[in-house]
């Protein structure tokens, strides 16, 4: 199929169910699709959106484009929780349905006030000519699902390019506050731009968060402001950004930073750590977080990254998100875990004192490992019997390091920035890995949760040998996880 501008904007009505329906059918049945994670149910599903507690529930949205693996009109579909592990997909909830977001619903965030669910997204506006305004726009969302007066609240000032998107709706002392990815017009670089309000209505620029003196890239996306732990966490994506100013391998990064408090007025934060990669792994892009009413922080990914294909895109699909992940702060470094109720998912317990773990792990499974000091080796999983094609973990505890390698894990997936991923860990040291593998997503937290690896891999779907390449010592546990949609 030739994808057209004018096919990729096609409005959803001009589209025929049975279309829609065979789309469905394909993804479901494909052995890459994931089953313990949010997933497309059709087509393409980019960034998280509008994650929040309402209701007496969780809720989440991710940006949709239903018929094809491509980025067209998109639209929020809509899945609420009470556990942040089994989902409810109640459906398309944010449509493409006026003149400030004709051309796409795109990213923005959430917030329960006064006993609705206040949106705020960009809207994607295209003129005859395909000239770009990107309008913010404000909704609400009542108990029963439906969201309804949209209402353009500004749209990118005269300083600001047509780069200026994701919202994330914060509250402090009374006071409105929006974060939002900003590309300046004069040195085109990216910025988290701050606007707040009094009353959802009137919004006035604050101006720019002062991120230091080196430039962040040509545009910031998805910026995230949460607390934890008494400190506060920055979390956003530079695109083009400079690696002699953080060191990163994928396309784009996603990144954070910890400061001790932010100056909301003069648009500061108070002693900014460093930046920090969030994720050490391949595809994690578009996090986005928030504090639920009980204060702990919470963080879901889109796996996937921009600009970058997959080979599921064949069969017309693309992309997950990652599992919702607990952030905490421990000696001054951010710490990501699975929420409890993932340990609900676990069926069949084994120990696994051998060097072969499994013979068939049948693709959807969390394997615990602690490997011991003064260990060298690989861990190969999803492997064909004689190793020659698998997703491997090779780890070294004398020296202290970690590698994920996909170089041989079947079709490969952008090569253009390197095939492993590496880590550095305490030398001499005993390694703990959490490895949760969802068909062709494998999310591993490293000595509880102090770093994360996250990718896609692609082998053939009836390669599930687990094993060590010789004997290893080590404990571990293992067990199949259930499906949640």
């Amino acid at each position: 199929m030739e994808w057209t501008r004018e096919k990729r904007y096609l409005p959803y009505s001009k589209w025929d169910a049975e279309t829609l329906l065979d789309l469905q059918a394909q993804a479901a049945n494909s052995p890459y699709q994931m089953h313990y994670h949010l997933h497309p149910t059709s087509g393409l599903v980019n960034d998280p959106n509008g994650f929040s507690f309402f209701n007496g529930a969780y809720h989440v949205f991710y940006q949709s484009y239903p018929f094809g693996a491509v980025h067209g009109l998109k639209s929020w579909v809509h899945f609420k929780s009470t556990d942040l592990v089994h989902w409810i997909n109640l459906g398309l909830a944010v449509k493409p349905d006026t003149m400030a977001d004709s051309h796409g619903a795109y990213s923005g965030s959430a917030k329960e006030i006064n006993d609705k669910l206040f949106l705020m997204y960009t809207g994607n506006y295209r003129d005859e000519n395909w000239v770009r305004t990107p309008y913010q726009i404000g909704a609400w969302m009542d108990k029963n699902g439906k969201v309804s007066d949209k209402t353009v609240l500004f749209k990118n000032p005269d300083h600001i390019t047509e780069h200026f998107r994701d919202p994330q709706i914060i509250e402090e002392n009374g006071i409105y506050y929006a974060i939002l990815g900003a590309q300046d017009k004069a040195e085109k670089h990216g910025h988290i731009d701050v606007w707040k309000s009094l009353d959802l209505k009137d919004w006035e620029e604050v101006g720019f968060l002062d991120l230091g003196s080196e430039p962040m890239g040509y545009m910031i996306e998805c910026p995230n402001i949460v607390k934890v732990d008494g400190k506060v966490v920055v979390i956003f994506c530079p695109q083009g950004l400079d690696k002699r100013i953080a060191d990163y391998d994928d396309i784009y990064p996603d990144m954070y930073i910890i400061a001790d408090d932010i100056d909301w007025e003069n648009h500061k934060l108070i002693n900014p750590s460093p930046l920090h990669n969030l994720d050490e792994g391949f595809d994690v892009y578009a996090t986005q977080a928030f504090n639920a009413p009980d204060g702990t922080a919470y963080a879901i990914s889109w796996v996937g990254l921009p600009d970058t294909t997959y080979p599921t895109d064949d069969e017309n699909w693309a992309n997950c998100l990652s599992q919702v992940k607990k952030l905490t702060i421990r000696d001054g470094q951010l710490i990501q875990t699975p929420v409890p109720s993932m340990k609900t998912l676990r069926r069949g317990e084994e120990k696994v004192p051998n060097k072969l773990i499994q013979t068939n792990a049948g693709g959807q499974y969390e394997l615990e490992l602690t490997i011991a000091a003064n260990q060298m080796g690989t861990l190969h999983l999803a492997a064909n019997s004689d190793l020659s094609q698998s997703l491997q973990v090779k780890f070294d505890t004398t020296k202290g390091q970690l590698t994920l390698d996909r170089k041989q894990a079947g079709k490969q997936v952008a090569v253009d920035y390197g095939t492993s991923r590496t880590l550095t860990l305490p030398k001499q040291e005993a390694v703990k890995l959490n490895i949760f593998v969802d068909h062709s997503l494998v999310e591993i937290f490293v000595n509880d949760g102090e770093q994360v690896l996250t990718g896609r891999f692609f082998t053939e779907p009836q390669d599930q040998l687990i094993t060590f390449d010789q004997e290893t010592e080590h404990e571990g546990t293992f067990w199949k996880m259930e499906t949640i949609l």
